[in-house]
């Protein structure tokens, strides 16, 4: 199943210079938290995909955890 959602809408506010250009722009925290999460999210997927295109053996995440656990324990 796909889940597409649709853009967020920001309610930004721009400062400009003396020429009125854009320079910088101040969001509301709620804004800024979700489209940080939003990216958080992309770079995931960008990760992911990074990883299936590689197309590397890959074990089951309770076998690599167990293999994290072991390696922690010689220490």
């Amino acid at each position: 199943m796909i889940h597409i959602q649709r853009m967020r809408a920001v309610h930004p506010h721009f400062i400009t210079d003396q020429k009125g250009r854009k320079i910088s722009v101040v969001l509301p925290i709620k804004d800024f938290d979700a489209i940080m999460e939003d990216l958080e999210e992309l770079d995931d997927i960008k990760l992911f995909d990074a990883a299936k295109a590689a197309n590397l053996p890959s074990i089951p995440v309770d076998e690599a955890f167990d293999l994290i656990e072991k390696q922690r324990a010689k220490k």
